[in-house]
């Protein structure tokens, strides 16, 4: 599928609607090519939210060295509503990816992707409306339930909404809070779950999203 566009304007009510329509879009197997760019993103608001401040880094892959990065700041759009972050962080974030040099052949979203009650947090949305793979790599879980998976690094226990699995919960490093990790758009959750890990070598979080977050924080930022 093309990458498509939607207008910013929406009311809850119409963002929720278009989050059920833009779910079909969503695609869970790997429609991805060779990965030698990976990216990271992150969003935080100054001013009291009204300025969103949005940062995409660019590593290579698998080295992890640092190559590229877009550092976007735009009036906030969209108040804070738990369960549609994507049409708050989106604009900023899209924005960003356009002021690249080297396009990513993957993107690690620091938020849900399918694991969201509409199956389509801000990795999918980002996916889908840029036409790039992406992961949902969250810190905290929005939804769904699941047992803790042991405390070695690089274990993991699926996600589930019901009998569905819509993610992973994966130990990025032993004896540490996993993450939250699922498919965004054009990456199986296997493949999520295994660049996720080998994004993420010696600390909880992966590279990409350590190197987008210090981008994005600044004097008087705050997260989401």
């Amino acid at each position: 599928m093309s990458p498509v566009q939607h207008r910013w304007d929406l009311t809850a009510a119409e963002a929720i609607a278009l989050q059920n329509r833009l779910r079909a879009r969503v695609v869970l197997e790997d429609r991805l090519g060779p990965v030698e760019r990976v990216a990271g993103t992150d969003v935080g608001f100054e001013h009291g939210g009204r300025v969103t401040r949005a940062a995409v880094a660019i590593l290579s892959f698998p080295d992890l060295e640092f190559i590229d990065s877009a550092l976007v700041r735009m009036p906030t759009r969209f108040p804070y509503i738990p369960g549609l972050l994507s049409f708050r962080e989106a604009p900023a974030v899209l924005a960003a990816l356009e002021q690249l040099e080297h396009a990513p052949d993957l993107i690690l979203c620091d938020g849900q992707g399918y694991a969201h009650p509409r199956r389509c947090g801000l990795a999918s949305h980002i996916g889908v409306l840029a036409g790039v793979p992406t992961i949902g790599v969250a810190k905290s879980r929005l939804t769904g339930s699941y047992e803790q998976p042991p405390r070695r690094r690089g274990t993991w226990r699926r996600l589930l909404d019901g009998e569905e699995t819509i993610g992973a919960v994966v130990r990025t490093r032993t004896g540490v809070n996993p993450l939250f990790v699922s498919c965004g758009h054009r990456v199986s959750l296997a493949t999520a779950v295994r660049y996720t890990l080998a994004c993420a070598r010696r600390f909880r979080l992966p590279e990409t999203t350590r190197w987008a977050h210090r981008l994005a924080s600044g004097p008087g930022t705050a997260q989401r």
